[in-house]
Parts: C-alpha cells; sequence; structure tokens
C-alpha cells in the first residue's frame, strides 16, 4: 500500500504562483510513476502533470509552460509548482501514484484545494 498526502493548497490571485506538495509513504518501491491531477465543480477529474520513475514529464497542454512537476526520492515526495494562474485552474488537486504491472494500481492522496480569485 501507498500513502499519500498533499498539501499547499488554498487561495490565489490570478497570475499568482503556488507550489503543492506531497509526501509518499508504504510501498514506495512499486511505484512507477507519480503526478498529479485536478477535479472542477461539474467537470471529470484530468490529468495535470506527471513524473516517471526515471524522471520524465508529461503535461496537460492547458498548464504547459505554466506548471513544473518534480520528484525528491529522497524525501519520497512529489512536488508541483505553479505559475501565472488563472481563474480556471481552480479545483480539487489530487496526488496520484501509479504501480504498472500485470495488475495496475492507482493511489490517491485525500485532494487540496486551489483557488484562484481576485
Amino acid at each position: 500500500q501507498v500513502q499519500l498526502v498533499e498539501s499547499g493548497g488554498g487561495l490565489v490571485q490570478p497570475g499568482g504562483s503556488m507550489r503543492l506538495s506531497c509526501a509518499a509513504s508504504g510501498s514506495i518501491f512499486s511505484i512507477n510513476a507519480m503526478g498529479w491531477y485536478r477535479q472542477a465543480p461539474g467537470k471529470q477529474r484530468e490529468s495535470v502533470a506527471a513524473i516517471t520513475s526515471g524522471g520524465s514529464t508529461h503535461y496537460a497542454d492547458s498548464v504547459k509552460g505554466r506548471f513544473t512537476i518534480a520528484r525528491d526520492n529522497a524525501k519520497n515526495a512529489v512536488y508541483l509548482q505553479m505559475n501565472s494562474l488563472k481563474p480556471e485552474d481552480t479545483a480539487v488537486y489530487y496526488c496520484n501514484a501509479w504501480r504498472g504491472g500485470l495488475l495496475p494500481v492507482d493511489y490517491w492522496g485525500q485532494g487540496t484545494q486551489v483557488t484562484v480569485s481576485s
């Protein structure tokens, strides 16, 4: 099992920055990739950014050039640096850990609210 705990959400003005953190514990060695998803009211959960165990990163088109995902293997943590925030970035952000193989498993954090508003 893997446990994920997010932190760093809150209220920020348009154009501002915020960093989300996700601390992972448990069977970390089995994780192939970690990432961030978000879900806005009335919308489906969507992938925002991901980073593989090899360090490859992937971003949704809507956040490319504004968001940066990074991981600290020593701390078992993954971060999402969000710059130039827009009101449409408002959502609950979830940390995700994915374990591949014959029986893929997704692990989720509890979510943290990010609100971009003046």
